[in-house]
């Protein structure tokens, strides 16, 4: 069974990925957030996120979200001058900024976009190319259909959230429709959705077998240890876990320190680095952490935690 790390805007950046492959591991691939246009140009940050140098050492996949062919090929063009021969194309992400504009779990309901797209992919004979989907935008119809059109082409795999566009975040995943979706395609699938504990890996793996691999998001930023502790069969006790997050924490501190801009810059980070991790810390702590503007009164709330 493979993990990977699923991307997250704001939270998985190559420092993150860095950290957590060299400190945690047990994961078999990490996926950047992706690579997409702002207005008509490319955002330095994210091109600094997929730089080659900056992802050494640790097994990166960069993800790519286009509306269309027009879209695509100056990104797929980007990923390979940066050195990659690997790209997820993200046909999934849910938010209204990238479906307004056709992208993401907007192009489920414009089959013939993705196909055109499929096609420019397969042109590459040095670029293998997996695919991340919803189970549709507005309704499950969608993602069947693109389910059987992508049968006709070359993937490494696809990875299936089993929520609509629409739905976000709202809802359980549902997994019967993910089965359905898993038993129409000819590729090897990924399970994607509502994996936050030990459980529900088991629970995954149980009804599904033969699945490639499991991808996790939002449970390994709130438990990095997750797939590790699976794949180890030991669960770490909430002291344990807490004391492999100040040992990430130290290291993506340090590098904020010397990389960014002033006293907010560097909250900012370290504050989206706790969100996912307050149910391990006291409250009184948490609260200072998240509420504090000056370094210095973060630094002695973290202090605290040991």
């Amino acid at each position: 069974m493979k993990f990977f790390f699923a991307p997250l805007q704001g939270y998985t950046d190559h420092s993150y990925r860095k950290v957590h492959n060299d400190i945690v591991g047990g994961i078999d691939a990490y996926f950047t957030p992706f690579l997409r246009y702002d207005g008509e140009t490319l955002r330095n940050k994210d091109l600094k996120d997929i730089a080659f140098e900056n992802n050494e050492g640790v097994n990166t996949v960069p993800q790519v979200i286009a509306a269309d062919t027009n879209e695509l090929i100056p990104l797929l063009d980007t990923v390979q001058n940066a050195g990659y021969s690997r790209v997820d194309i993200n046909i999934g992400c849910p938010f209204p900024l990238q479906t307004a504009k056709g992208r993401g779990a907007a192009a489920l309901a414009h089959p013939d976009r993705i196909e055109r797209m499929m096609n420019e992919l397969q042109k590459r004979d040095t670029l293998k190319t997996s695919v991340k989907m919803r189970a549709g935008f507005e309704n499950a119809s969608e993602g069947l259909r693109v389910i059987e059109l992508l049968n006709k082409f070359e993937l490494e795999f696809i990875t299936i959230h089993p929520r609509l566009g629409k739905q976000q975040y709202k809802g359980l995943a549902d997994r019967k429709l993910f089965k359905t979706m898993k038993e129409l395609s000819h590729h090897r699938i990924v399970y994607n959705g509502d994996i936050t504990e030990l459980e529900h890996i088991d629970e995954i793996t149980d009804q599904f077998p033969d699945l490639y691999g499991i991808m996790i998001g939002r449970g390994l930023l709130a438990r990095p240890t997750l797939a590790i502790e699976w794949k180890e069969g030991k669960v770490l006790s909430d002291a344990e876990r807490l004391k492999t997050s100040l040992e990430m924490h130290s290291r993506i501190f340090d590098r904020a320190c010397r990389t960014l801009q002033g006293d907010q810059q560097v909250l900012s980070r370290m504050q989206a680095f706790w969100e996912y991790q307050k149910p391990l810390v006291d409250k009184r702590i948490y609260k200072r952490l998240m509420k504090t503007t000056s370094l210095r009164n973060y630094e002695e709330a973290v202090r605290n935690l040991y």
